[in-house]
């Protein structure tokens, strides 16, 4: 089990598979490293670097939940970096991981080789937002991993058309673990106050300045086209100031696609290959 400690004294877990280019993936709000098993085992050639946030996955919880924030996550990213020696690393940023990589963009550039972004921009879709904190520090009410299985793939039929069983029984058990009073969170619940109270004190930030710091990256953009998170017209805008934005439209995905996509793969590919042609020059 390999872990770090931060500057702050807490112990974070992170894994490292594969060798080749350095591919950072960091994980939505309440995720962890396992949302990329299906991209370590669908991509060759690459040195995949996973890391589960403080709070999050096999990680020590912050006493103080006002650290679950993105400026935090990103100094403990960069922390990360440090401690592997690495100068540069391509970061693939997964909603809340593509927050944290257009904050790292605008505050040290220099650590940044390329920027990929699952489902998330500047903007994020008001309804997506009420849906997240619908549920966000409560455990589903089944009682077992199977049982939540079958709830993810009724209540994303819409979104996430033809997604088969297994694979959701896969996510379910990347997301809880099942107790005897049923299942838990694989994160820490105070993550939910963190956030409400960081919206109620924090004017809004504008992160089409934090996307701009992007320009002169190799960045790609991987959107579900069925996404409540990531709107049609955020990718417009996005697509318009960044004229080398690499986009994939992933169908029959919403929030977020899974990765291993054939589409996202493309993206994921051109973005490193991109990334890796301009550190040899």
């Amino acid at each position: 089990m390999a872990t770090f400690r931060t500057s702050d004294g807490l112990t974070l877990y992170y894994e490292i598979t594969g060798t080749g280019p350095a591919l950072l993936c960091l994980a939505g709000l309440t995720r962890n490293s396992r949302d990329f098993d299906p991209l370590r085992a669908a991509l060759d050639g690459v040195q995949v670097i996973t890391l589960d946030y403080r709070g999050r996955g096999l990680s020590e919880f912050d006493e103080d939940h006002a650290n679950y924030n993105v400026l935090r996550e990103g100094r403990d990213t960069l922390e990360l970096i440090a401690h592997l020696g690495l100068d540069r690393v391509t970061v693939l940023g997964t909603s809340r991981g593509g927050l944290i990589a257009m904050a790292l963009a605008a505050g040290h550039r220099e650590k940044l080789a390329g920027v990929i972004l699952n489902d998330v921009g500047p903007e994020v879709g008001p309804a997506g937002i009420a849906r997240i904190m619908e549920h966000l520090g409560q455990a589903p009410a089944v009682p077992d991993l199977d049982a939540e299985a079958a709830r993810m793939q009724a209540d994303t039929r819409h979104s996430f058309p033809g997604v088969p069983l297994a694979r959701w029984r896969q996510q379910a058990e990347a997301q809880y673990r099942e107790t005897e009073e049923g299942l838990a969170l694989r994160y820490d619940p105070h993550l939910r106050h963190a956030i409400l109270e960081q919206a109620a004190a924090e004017a809004t930030p504008d992160l089409w300045l934090f996307f701009e710091a992007l320009k002169t990256l190799p960045v790609g953009l991987l959107h579900g086209v069925n996404s409540d998170i990531l709107l049609p017209e955020t990718v417009a805008e996005m697509r318009r100031r960044h004229p080398g934005l690499i986009v994939a439209e992933v169908a029959d995905r919403g929030h977020v696609p899974f990765l291993d996509e054939p589409q996202s793969l493309d993206v994921i590919r051109a973005v490193l290959t991109e990334a890796e042609c301009l550190t040899l020059t």
